[in-house]
């Protein structure tokens, strides 16, 4: 997968939504605004919306497999 440009507010739903659903909670709410940012982002940059959610996942769920800066 290429380096996808992933901005601090889609890691923030993400991770909002990442909780919620820890706690077994997630609500229609919490997921349909994170969908809508992904969507709002790829069709802004042209990145294909799977690849963008699957970056971003990757990132809040497991974040100990991103090579150190």
């Amino acid at each position: 997968m290429a380096d996808i440009d992933i901005p601090d507010h889609l890691i923030d739903l993400e991770s909002a939504a990442w909780a919620e659903q820890q706690r077994g909670a997630l609500t229609f709410a919490t997921a349909d605004a994170v969908q809508a940012a992904y969507r709002e982002h790829a069709a802004a940059t042209g990145v294909s919306r799977l690849d963008l959610e699957m970056a971003v996942k990757k990132l809040v769920r497991h974040p100990e497999s991103e090579p150190a800066a």
